[in-house]
């Protein structure tokens, strides 16, 4: 898979190589016409037809040289919007962002390619816009439905292999599992209520693993390196985290947290306290956007970049820039379950923060729990 990968970057080049020297070649054909339009135009004072004949000549000839320019910016122009500019920045920001065309290697144009493309725009058309609100796939979208595809694919497969041994795929997937229920969900919510958060806590483990592991996969995208995702995926863990407080402590027990714990006789100290309490319920959301999104982002940036000095110093200095591609390469896989796992923990630790607020028979788990919580999220930090 990392042969594949690093094989796929350099024919990409080799591509935008092949069209920048095509781009460059209308031209040189224009600059070896126009010493024939000027030898035509020192002819012309001999005969009078002659230099009818250089002037209409030197006029196609311009005409073509402007013809032939307007073509090789249509074809620049087109190649820019089709994700073929041939400098570093425009390629690595092509294979990070979100687009509405889907690089695969394929048969397209009467031939084999590696970069055919297929346009979402031109196959959904209009049919998904509603007014202003457009609803078409996009690139991260379609990478979104493949990966989700292929996890439930593994679990169902993985859950008809089961039996009293676990073994092979099953046992994989069990392992997994009781991680995410025994280290994460127990710890931090309370035995009394961690099975009630788990599937939650479950779905969003396996799906952002299955996600950043697609991404590293040539020809396809990470959809965790967009911030839309990952400010949806926080905000399914804001609203189960206020759906878990108000469960515990009420409306009433609820909108007094607001208040910091000041007492009634302090009242006027709210303005100042109840504006800090809710920035300080969105400041959670937006350490886990931020987080994930950054992380995903900055390794591919990373690999790219390393690649892309190849083309951009000299092709010398491969051996060390695939090495170290390589060795970021293997860092992004572990990059991949390490962000699974903080993003699961720490929407845990926010669920079970919620229930903490409130003296049931479990608070003094939840007090430990949060303490060794906290010391796993500082770790993770660090």
């Amino acid at each position: 898979m990392i042969a594949a990968t690093l094989v796929a970057v350099a024919l990409r080049a080799l591509v935008l190589t092949a069209d920048t020297t095509e781009g460059h070649a209308p031209p040189a054909a224009a600059a070896v016409e126009q010493p024939a339009a000027h030898e035509a135009h020192a002819a012309a004072p001999e005969h009078g037809a002659a230099v009818e004949a250089g002037e209409a000549h030197g006029a196609a000839a311009g005409h073509e040289a402007v013809a032939e320019g307007h073509a090789a910016e249509g074809h620049a122009a087109g190649g820019h919007e089709g994700g073929h500019d041939e400098s570093l920045g425009a390629v690595m920001m092509h294979h990070v962002a979100d687009g509405s065309v889907i690089e695969y290697p394929g048969y397209c144009h009467g031939e084999l390619s590696w970069n055919c493309e297929w346009d979402l725009n031109k196959t959904f058309g209009s049919s998904l816009k509603f007014g202003a609100l457009d609803m078409t796939p996009t690139k991260h979208v379609i990478m979104m439905w493949i990966a989700s595809a292929l996890l439930l694919l593994v679990v169902f497969s993985a859950v008809r292999r089961k039996a009293l041994v676990p073994k092979g795929l099953y046992s994989f997937i069990e392992v997994l599992v009781a991680f995410v229920r025994d280290e994460l969900a127990t710890p931090n919510i309370g035995k009394k209520d961690a099975d009630r958060f788990l599937p939650y806590l479950l779905t969003a483990f396996f799906f952002i693993l299955f996600v950043n592991l697609f991404g590293l996969l040539p020809w396809s995208g990470t959809a965790t390196a967009n911030i839309n995702v990952t400010v949806c995926m926080a905000a399914f863990t804001f609203l189960i985290t206020q759906y878990a407080s108000i469960r515990a402590m009420g409306i009433g027990g609820f909108l007094k947290h607001l208040t910091g714990g000041v007492p009634a006789s302090l009242a006027w100290l709210w303005p100042i306290m109840i504006p800090v309490e809710i920035l300080g319920l969105f400041t959670k959301p937006f350490a886990l956007t931020v987080r994930l999104f950054a992380n995903m982002v900055a390794g591919h940036f990373v690999i790219l970049a390393l690649l892309g000095l190849i083309f951009a110093i000299s092709v010398w200095v491969f051996p060390v820039s695939v090495a170290l591609a390589l060795a970021i390469f293997m860092l992004e896989l572990f990059v991949a379950f390490v962000q699974a796992y903080i993003f699961t923990m720490l929407s845990a630790l926010f669920i079970g923060a919620a229930f903490a607020h409130h003296g049931d028979d479990h608070g003094d788990d939840h007090g430990a729990a949060h303490g060794e919580a906290h010391g796993h999220a500082e770790a993770a930090h660090h």
